[in-house]
């Protein structure tokens, strides 16, 4: 038994790397030729463009994994199938089952392999790779409006015309407000940066509301205490998707804390957590393939059909996240619904593959 384990791990070892270098290469190549539409704009350079393209592959192995899992389990056990190993097994006394817990070992070094580059590459370079881009490019990180950024801080309306790359503020204004949401004071600063506890902003006029006067006051220098973190305000350039499970949940209980809609954030959340295990479902739903029409089904049609299956398997994720935010859904029930389905298949053909 040990034999056939090694022999079954490596085969399909190789089938599924060899599924994720072609994917990446592929999703790279779609990235060059989008990339090449800004060569030139500002400092954006070729070289800047392919160091753009290879910061962002990481993002790409976590998205294909389960793909080329899939994929790769399906040409592994084609191949197989063709060359009548598969009989040879049932006929020798190795049930489904037997086989089915291999591949699921293998399912499950996937499975960490998807969580670690997930977890600790993919947010770091992500972030490096927009980095990179926005600095040759306007050397601004967002605006998600036409003024600007918004944040809410306590009782205070946050207005952020530039963020820099390094987390650094142009043209600041906050609004700040009493307990019963009438106008305190409107702060403009002219920049800032955070020195560690604080914001230390430049060029400050300040304005005060009272009851029987307005006061204006200017300021070289001005600290600013606030719960916004450069932390927070890197998520920006990074998609939820993308983001770490720990960045993640520090912008939930900010947001939450300000009492602001987190339901976007917590289906990314739990689709971090849940996503990876797509790689054992994937396993178990082309197990079955192998066993089936073994003869009459070509490798080709089936490595078409595990790309149609993933395909549909992405498509639903995104769905589903979209459904649940418009519908307010459980961010459990958005994330986790998808992968329960494709399980559910998996099982009940492996229930039919056996009883045959």
């Amino acid at each position: 038994m040990k034999l056939l384990s090694r022999y079954l791990t490596r085969e399909l070892t190789a089938s599924i790397a060899l599924l994720i270098v072609a994917l990446i290469a592929l999703f790279s190549f779609f990235d060059l030729i989008q990339e090449l539409e800004s060569l030139g704009k500002g400092n954006y350079s070729l070289d800047q463009v392919l160091l753009f393209v290879l910061l962002s592959a990481p993002g790409h192995v976590y998205q294909v994994v389960p793909v080329a899992v899939l994929v790769g389990t399906m040409y592994a056990l084609g191949q197989l199938a063709r060359h009548s190993e598969l009989i040879v097994l049932r006929v020798s006394g190795v049930s489904i089952a037997s086989v089915a817990w291999i591949l699921i070992r293998v399912g499950l070094v996937f499975v960490v392999l998807t969580f670690v580059v997930g977890e600790l590459v993919t947010p770091l370079s992500e972030k490096a790779a927009q980095r990179t881009r926005i600095k040759a490019t306007d050397s601004v990180v967002a605006q998600e409006f036409r003024s600007g950024l918004w944040v809410k801080d306590g009782n205070s309306f946050v207005n952020v015309e530039d963020v820099k790359t390094d987390a650094g503020l142009q043209n600041i204004h906050i609004f700040a407000f009493d307990d019963k949401f009438r106008l305190n004071t409107i702060t403009n600063a002219r920049s800032g940066r955070f020195d560690g506890e604080s914001w230390d902003l430049h060029d400050v006029s300040k304005t005060t509301f009272s009851e029987d006067k307005v006061r204006s006051d200017f300021y070289p220098s001005f600290n600013w205490g606030s719960l916004i973190r450069p932390e927070l305000l890197n998520v920006l350039l990074v998609v939820p998707e993308k983001m770490s499970a720990w960045n993640l949940y520090t912008y939930i209980q900010h947001l939450s804390s300000n009492k602001q809609k987190t339901a976007r954030y917590e289906v990314a959340l739990w689709a971090k957590m849940i996503y990876p295990l797509a790689c054992v479902v994937m396993v178990i739903l082309a197990l079955p393939f192998g066993f089936l029409h073994q003869r009459a089904t070509g490798t080709s049609a089936k490595i078409l059909g595990g790309v149609m299956i993933g395909v549909v398997y992405q498509v639903l994720n995104r769905v589903f996240v979209h459904l649940g935010l418009l519908n307010d859904w459980s961010p459990l029930f958005s994330a986790i619904f998808p992968t329960l389905l494709f399980l559910m298949i998996g099982l009940s053909l492996l229930i039919y593959v056996e009883r045959r």
